[in-house]
């Protein structure tokens, strides 16, 4: 056993260097370096909490812009990747070398040129002088080399081709050719300006991302990411290959609150994949499990790996919107992984661990689980009309009110979690087998929900922004760091308050040093995918590349979506996934949208943007390069490509969801009420697991091969029951364009036309686009024109847009335009026909026949032998 508890600890070692050099950097010195490198870790981190609070607005200090914060947070980007990260594999670990200090420095201050000289600067917009270009040609190299410290080579070699590109574009073959940028035009537009490094992206980074990441390293730091774990297996350890269950609800419960799936594999993986090896995965499959729960983390809102608040600023929706539209998908996803394990350990027959919870029946379980639910939710029924009735009685005085109950809620989790052992950090290589009992384990850590749910109360309910939120859940995540060890010691009969508070600011001091070090790469690869951002509004390269995807396509929707999930996993091989996020929906979301419209499919913005990023989140699996397979399989000791093609494996649905809301926007839940809500979340449940059936080629017992293609085929038809609806009766009838004005009086209020425009393009070419046009209200045919703000003409057998009232729902949906008539080609009214939910019978049926065909097979001697 020594030898194991000696191995593992080599293994820890390593995975601890792999997690650091990709997400906090490796380099760990000694002496007053290393107190000088996390002091600064933790200014940082305080400065954002600063400039996050109310507070400099309340005492008029430390006001900075957007600007300025951006420069700033910039800058402790740079400096801490220079002493975190060193330069090469072979550059020492213990300390850092004279040119580094030089070179974070150099960064530093260029980064902060902005805040410095902002006065000057604001004085000369777009007319630098030659001391502003010499600062933005070396922060860009700076800039790009921190980037190949913290990153690798690949987003510093995209970002210099881009700039190469804006520069050289003159001497460019073909249609890639563009008028080039002069250096003082590149400098100004991607250093001196918010279009290039310190644009969105950045701004994103400094305003949302940094407090998110933070939240997350000081719940961990405070123990909750060891309760989520122990929570799992409690749960879960005890049914059919239970530890692989555990793994993955516990790696969905600690993606809640983090943004690395290297880190989330690692961190839960050390735990959960021996477990899932002592029951009889072998070291791929447990990996893979991993690998597969772990990346699925980045798209469980309400951080998603940064992406939620860039598509914020991207897609111009709230963030309330963007959890609303990402919820489902993920959720799915992750209950059917859940069944996919399932189905691998009734294939092979897998145990559980040994439960620790005293025997009870199964209805006791039912009635247990339900009442609990409904305890949840009278709760938080009775919190959200309860609060919402005294905000207008009690006023200002509401949120110290609050606090206070709040404080008293904590106060009493922690009197009930006093009465129960207190969780330790378990040895993986123990041979304990026995599982935790639920009971003492939940209510032991009850009290590290209430950060989560403040955030949530601030973001849904208060609707403040989504920085202001997490700065109050993190504020009261402190306040929890600081206090839950003497208060829970003196409910203890154990009192100790000194010792026990200054572990708690301990604790509070490394939450702050990892939220900071965790940020260097956000920092670093927002800033460098901004350069690819500024080089595309500046040369115009979107444009060139849309017709470059259209000649390959041949304007197939389809064709295009492939290319871009191509492009995603290519580059996804060497970007993280934040800026393998930016830069392909800055290049493809407009195109996709475009082309779509083109082909006569309207697809919503926000589903692009979740395209692009579920192709992003795939790279991390996906051989040759997927890291976080790596990391499993330093943890397992499996082969680490048959692991990524085992994760790979699994992860086909999260690869098949994409495709699947593009074209079916209601698993969104874009324009759906709540009922309408429900019942889509449970066909689309019941469909992913009937996916996951067919694609494992196992059910109730192994599969033919006819019987997986008709799982597949019911599959689609409960995800996409419209494909076989338009077959069987079109949803649209044709209108002459002249009798548009006379269509739009009489299909019902709310419902829409699909019309179809020739336009022209920027560079006078000629285009047809189809646009959805909505039915206002109105009770005639000419007032329904008028709300809409369109007037049409007709000349000589042909309909053009005439003018269109300046705000009007008809200028935002992209008719009018000053250069040129709109002509209107179609126009597609829509009919009553038979709801295509109607679908869902005959796949239902034919999935009972496949049931009855199992269940008839599994039922015959030597069905067993099959089943196994």
């Amino acid at each position: 056993m020594t030898d194991d508890k000696e191995v593992f600890r080599g293994h820890e070692t390593d995975l601890e260097d792999m997690v650091a050099s990709s997400d906090s950097g490796a380099r760990k010195p000694a002496g007053i370096p290393g107190k000088l490198l996390v002091s600064i870790a933790a200014v940082w981190s305080l400065f954002q909490l600063w400039i996050s609070s109310p507070l400099p607005y309340m005492v008029g200090f430390g006001v900075f812009n957007a600007t300025q914060a951006r420069s700033i947070h910039l800058a402790f980007a740079i400096f801490l990747a220079f002493m975190a990260y060193p330069a090469l594999k072979r550059s020492p670990r213990n300390h850092i070398p004279l040119q580094d200090w030089v070179l974070a420095a150099v960064g530093a201050f260029c980064a902060a040129y902005m805040f410095i000289f902002y006065d000057q600067l604001s004085q000369r917009p777009g007319a630098p002088i030659t001391q502003d270009v010499i600062v933005g040609v070396t922060g860009i190299l700076v800039l790009l080399e921190a980037t190949r410290r913290a990153l690798g080579p690949p987003l510093m070699i995209v970002a210099s081709v881009f700039l190469a590109y804006s520069l050289f574009g003159r001497w460019m073959p073909g249609f890639l050719a563009h008028g080039g940028v002069s250096p003082y035009g590149l400098i100004n537009h991607q250093w001196l300006t918010t279009q290039g490094v310190f644009g969105i992206a950045l701004g994103v980074s400094t305003s949302f991302v940094f407090l998110f990441v933070l939240f997350g390293a000081l719940l961990d730091k405070a123990g909750a990411g060891n309760y989520f774990i122990k929570v799992a297996f409690s749960l879960l350890g005890h049914y059919k290959g239970g530890p692989a269950k555990a793994a993955v609800v516990a790696s969905g419960m600690t993606g809640l609150i983090s943004g690395s799936s290297i880190a989330n594999t690692v961190t839960t993986g050390t735990f959960t994949i021996p477990m899932m090896k002592r029951v009889g995965f072998s070291s791929e499959k447990a990996g893979a499990v991993e690998v597969a729960s772990s990346v699925n983390g980045q798209i469980m809102p309400p951080v998603m790996g940064a992406a939620a608040f860039l598509m914020v600023e991207y897609v111009g929706i709230s963030y309330v919107e963007v959890i609303k539209h990402a919820f489902l998908p993920a959720l799915i996803s992750y209950i059917a992984l859940i069944y996919i394990v399932h189905l691998e350990a009734l294939k092979a027959n897998l145990q559980g661990l040994e439960s620790s919870n005293p025997a009870r029946p199964l209805l006791n379980k039912v009635i247990g689980f339900l009442g609990g639910l409904l305890l949840l939710m009278g709760l938080a029924l009775g919190v959200y009309y309860g609060l919402g009735w005294l905000k207008p009685l009690l006023g200002d005085a509401t949120p110290w009110i609050v606090a206070v109950v709040l404080t008293v809620v904590y106060v009493g989790l922690l009197k009930v979690g006093s009465h129960y052992p207190v969780l330790e950090l378990d040895d993986p290589t123990s041979p304990v087998v026995k599982l935790p009992q639920t009971r003492p384990t939940v209510m032991v850590g009850l009290h590290y929900i209430l950060p989560v749910v403040v955030l949530v109360w601030c973001l849904m309910v208060e609707r403040l922004s989504p920085g202001l939120s997490a700065f109050w859940a993190t504020m009261f995540m402190i306040f929890i760091m600081i206090t839950q060890r003497p208060i829970t010691a003196l409910f203890r009969g154990r009192s100790r308050p000194a010792e026990d508070v200054r572990e708690g600011f301990f604790d509070l001091w490394n939450g702050l040093v990892t939220g900071a070090r965790n940020m260097i790469g956000i920092g670093i690869a927002t800033a460098t995918a901004g350069i690819v951002v500024g080089a595309v509004s500046q040369t115009g390269v979107g444009l060139v590349l849309a017709d470059l995807v259209e000649v390959l396509s041949m304007g197939n929707l389809m064709l295009i979506l492939l290319l871009t999930a191509v492009l995603s996993l290519i580059l996804g091989m060497g970007l993280p996934t934040t800026a393998n996020y930016i830069v392909v929906s800055a290049l493809m979301a407009p195109v996709i949208v475009t082309l779509g419209q083109q082909n006569g499919l309207i697809v919503p913005l926000i589903a692009v943007h979740l395209f692009v990023f579920y192709f992003g989140i795939m790279a991390d699996v996906t051989p040759p390069v997927g890291l976080a397979s790596f990391a499993a399989a330093a943890v397992s000791g499996g082969d680490p490509l048959r692991t990524g093609f085992q994760a790979f494996y699994y992860s086909l649905r999260t690869a098949a969801l994409p495709f699947l809301f593009i074209f079916n926007t209601d698993l969104l839940l874009i324009d759906v009420t709540f009922l309408q809500g429900l019942l889509i979340f449970v066909v689309a449940t019941i469909a992913m697991l009937i996916f996951a059936a067919g694609s494992q080629g196992f059910m109730l017992t192994r599969s033919r091969w006819y019987e997986s293609l008709l799982l597949l085929l019911v599959a689609f038809t409960l995800f996409r029951p419209g494909f076989w609806m338009d077959i069987v009766h079109d949803p649209y009838r044709s209108v002459p364009p002249s009798e548009f004005s006379e269509a739009l009086g009489q299909v019902d209020e709310g419902s829409n036309l699909r019309v179809e425009i020739l336009d022209e393009n920027d560079f006078g070419e000629t285009f047809t686009q189809f646009l959805l046009i909505p039915v206002p209200d109105g009770d005639s045919a000419g007032e329904r024109m008028e709300n809409l703000g369109l007037e049409l003409r007709t000349e000589d057998g042909n309909t053009y847009v005439d003018n269109v009232t300046f705000g009007s729902q008809a200028e935002q949906i992209g008719l009018g335009s000053v250069f040129f008539d709109q002509q209107i080609l179609s126009v597609m009214a829509p009919v009553d026909r038979w709801p295509k939910e109607l679908m869902w019978i005959p796949g239902f049926l034919i999935f009972g026949l496949v049931v009855m065909l199992q269940r008839r097979r599994r039922e015959t001697p030597g069905s067993m032998a099959e089943a196994a």
